[in-house]
């Protein structure tokens, strides 16, 4: 019996190649894109999953009256909340970007020299609260003394070649001078899914000493001034302790001991279970995350809408067909066959046809699996489905949805009265009805995101062509050297700013770790006028060090008031006393105008004169407000902007790397042009863009296919109409229409039905940018368009084809 249905389905399946084609591709496309997409989530799922002490580890967070949540926080906060709250059992302290810098080798013999920008000071904790397995050493001891490192592997090699690290020696260059380490421990490189990555992890006890931390007071480890700090919580597992340790509670307490202890401010504390570091716990969540939960979500509802459009293909095209095998369930059902034979042979077929397709997806899988790779710019595979229920939920929902839509099939077609179908009088009843709904379900769908498409390139490009108040293009940003030769960077770097003052090619220079497209250099409250208000010294200023080239290297305007000058930049603000606001500080300030504030002196820990107010600029993208910013005047060494003439750029940059070098050796040259790191903070707006694009061309793509399939369905059951019609003077243009209208009803059913969902949708997402666009009518009527285009090429091949055909063939086959 099985061996016959199986004759039975593939000789179908032969008879009827166009249907089979596009179901079986239909169904291979929208399974491709379900398993790409199911590997990304399942590996976004799978971030931080292998720290075995996960379920008890959580990340302290500060929250402002505002709503804005950030992790830095100061360095005795850790040790007094473990001191105080028995529910904590250890913490690990972790400074993630303050470690970066020059690693070099005191003993080597040539100045061989890496710039490192994955390195972090830690507690002596890290390695037994987090599951990163030592190759040398151990955990509980690797980074207990001071001046010692941990590295890892890769960078073990990269270092010393083959020969043994631990007890090998390097020195850290970077803001907190010239540092020896001694190596004690090597790990294995961490996992691609850990938002923990680093090469290299140095003792934070190093920072103890004052003797190496360079004049930066800020970062003293006994200070409540500096907040740079990441500070991680173990808490007592339930079983062990009695009694369960509630986050909820646990921030309770630690607020009441802020408000007895030197760190008190209006500020919250939040304790953040471990758990949703990489993903947030909701959409709605304001704990900061280093991976999107929405981008998740998002990809995720795409995934869905394509699967669900091919299988709505699916029961279209074989609900439609069942009309023509009408008779051969009329036949079989009068021959004694039973409702269970019937189903049980085109449920077979239906799952032929969706394992055919799914045969197909794997092919495609296999042969997309590296353009995905490069797009999401992760490597990922087939075996990312094999951890944890991914791989059982995704096949789950496969065979539920084949059985689903199958069963459908089956069930209607078992349905058919066998006299009507044998007299040939059946019409296939609430069918019809069921496949002009999916047909305007699955254009609905794609239209929205051909709208939603449409509108996020739009805001995107309002983004990149807006006028930002400062200049990028031409600017290239070379980092500043952190291994110094003597004492003082301060000869060399005199020497430099003469030699690039005499090229005729660089028409302006800077040098100030302040780049567009970057954070400033801290934030900071308690700024207020000489006569504040109440509450002004609770209230954040950006903190901007400049120096006196910096607003004419970048043409930032000024709007009142004076640039800094070069004795003030020497001077440096605490002895200068002089400073900049931008206009919305001037504003939050409570001057009235800038020129107001011009000459007026604020206070901040000592009295600071304002000389100049600077126009408001988009320092950070349009996608955030502008804040208020004070502006600080120092010459130091650091990055160094060169705005060059637009011919030759390469020529002109090797001749840069030469005095660079010469200026400062041992240090590499590296260097990053200014407009091109100010896009990349719209790289996720680009890579929802490119989604988008891909899934509004796949479902529309998917679409069609069942449209061609329906249409052709059509042109094959009216053909006797098509010939009479014909006969008595029908034009083929006329046929078209009469073929093509009804198609053309559902679809445009679908952009009204689309249109509003979209926009509301749309106006939603645009509600996290502080600059944005309007929705305009015309991305309702281009998508609309486009809708109406794609289908009527679509409908219209087959319609053609059909009122091409001599009407006295098509009468004589009928």
């Amino acid at each position: 019996m099985l061996v016959n249905y199986l004759k039975i389905a593939l000789r179908t399946l032969r008879k009827n190649r166009v249907f089979s084609l596009v179901n079986i591709a239909g169904l291979a496309l929208g399974i491709t894109a379900f398993v790409l997409i199911l590997e990304y989530v399942a590996y976004e799922r799978s971030y931080n999953q292998f720290h075995t002490n996960l379920p008890t580890l959580y990340r302290l967070l500060n929250q402002n009256k505002a709503g804005d949540v950030w992790s830095d926080l100061s360095p005795p906060i850790g040790p007094l909340v473990k001191a105080k709250c028995p529910e904590v059992r250890a913490f690990c302290r972790i400074a993630e970007h303050s470690a970066n810098g020059i690693v070099s080798f005191p003993d080597a013999p040539t100045n061989q020299s890496f710039r490192e920008s994955k390195l972090a000071y830690a507690d002596a904790s890290f390695f037994t609260l987090f599951s990163f397995p030592l190759v040398k050493g151990v955990a509980s001891t690797a980074l207990t003394q001071p001046n010692t490192v941990a590295l890892s592997q890769s960078r073990a090699r990269t270092y010393f070649g083959t020969r043994n690290p631990v007890g090998q020696t390097l020195t850290l260059n970077n803001q907190f001078g010239k540092t020896p380490y001694t190596v004690t421990a090597v790990y294995a490189d961490m996992p691609q899914h850990s938002d923990l990555s680093f090469d290299a992890v140095f003792s934070l006890q190093t920072l103890a000493s004052s003797a190496n931390l360079n004049n930066n007071d800020w970062a003293r480890l006994d200070s409540f001034y500096g907040t740079y700090l990441t500070t991680f919580l173990q808490l007592t597992d339930a079983t062990q302790s009695g009694e369960t340790a509630n986050d909820k509670a646990l921030a309770a307490k630690i607020n009441a001991l802020a408000k007895q202890a030197a760190f008190n401010s209006d500020n919250q504390f939040i304790v953040q279970p471990a758990t949703t570091l990489h993903l947030a716990a909701s959409l709605s969540d304001v704990y900061t995350t280093s991976g999107s939960l929405g981008f998740v979500y998002l990809l995720s509802g795409i995934a869905g809408l394509v699967l669900l459009i091919a299988w709505f293909n699916y029961v279209n095209l074989s609900t439609a067909g069942a009309l023509k095998r009408a008779k051969e369930v009329g036949v079989r059902k009068v021959i004694g066959a039973g409702p269970g034979q019937l189903i049980g042979q085109f449920l077979g077929e239906s799952l032929l046809l969706n394992g055919l397709g799914f045969a197909l997806a794997l092919l495609l899988v296999a042969l997309l699996q590296p353009a995905f790779n490069d797009f999401i710019q992760k490597d990922l595979s087939l075996l990312d489905l094999s951890s944890g229920t991914f791989w059982l939920a995704g096949a789950g929902l496969l065979v539920a949805g084949a059985m689903a839509s199958g069963g459908y099939v089956a069930f209607t077609m078992t349905s058919f009265q066998p006299i009507q179908t044998l007299k040939g009088t059946y019409q296939g009843g609430r069918s019809g009805l069921l496949r002009k709904a999916l047909v305007v379900a699955q254009f609905s769908a794609s239209i929205a995101l051909v709208i939603a498409t449409l509108v996020l390139y739009q805001q995107l490009q309002y983004m990149q062509t807006k006028d930002l108040g400062v200049s990028l293009t031409q600017r290239v940003v070379i980092r500043g050297p952190q291994v110094a030769q003597t004492g003082s960077f301060k000869p060399a770097t005199t020497v430099l700013e003469d030699q690039l003052s005499q090229l005729p090619y660089v028409k302006s220079f800077c040098q100030t770790s302040v780049v567009p497209g970057n954070f400033y250099n801290f934030t900071a409250n308690g700024i207020t006028r000489q006569n504040p208000r109440p509450g002004d010294d609770r209230k954040t200023y950006s903190m901007g060090i400049i120096d006196d080239r910096f607003l004419p290297t970048y043409e930032i305007k000024l709007v009142a008031g004076r640039n800094f000058t070069m004795q003030e930049a020497e001077l440096g603000y605490e002895k200068s006393g002089r400073v900049m606001i931008n206009e919305t500080g001037a504003r939050q300030l409570g001057f009235a105008s800038p020129a107001q504030a011009v000459g007026q002196r604020i206070n901040w820990g000592q009295p600071f004169e304002v000389v100049g107010v600077v126009a408001d600029y988009h320092h950070q993208g349009v996608k955030y407000a502008i804040e208020p910013v004070v502006f600080l005047p120092r010459r130091s060494v650091s990055d160094l902007t060169v705005q060059l003439t637009t011919d030759r750029v390469q020529d002109k940059l090797a001749k840069l790397e030469q005095l660079y070098k010469a200026a400062y050796p041992g240090n590499p040259f590296e260097f990053f042009f200014a407009d091109e790191n100010y896009n990349r903070q719209y790289q996720s707006e680009q890579q929802y863009g490119q989604v988008f694009t891909v899934g509004s061309s796949l479902a529309i793509f998917i679409a069609c296919l069942g449209l061609f399939g329906l249409a052709t369905f059509t042109t094959q059951q009216r053909t006797k109409e098509i010939g009479v019609r014909k006969v008595l003077g029908a034009s083929v243009t006329s046929i078209v229409a009469l073929l093509s209208k009804d198609f053309l009803k559902l679809v445009i059913i679908a952009i009204l039905l689309a249109s509003p969902l979209a926009w509301y949708a749309m106006n939603r997402w645009l509600q996290d940018f502080a600059y944005r666009v309007e929705v305009s009518w015309w991305v309702f009527a281009l998508a609309g368009l486009l809708a109406v285009g794609i289908a009527l090429l679509t409908v219209s091949f087959q319609s053609v084809r059909a009122a091409l055909i001599n009407p006295v063939k098509s009468l004589r086959s009928e």
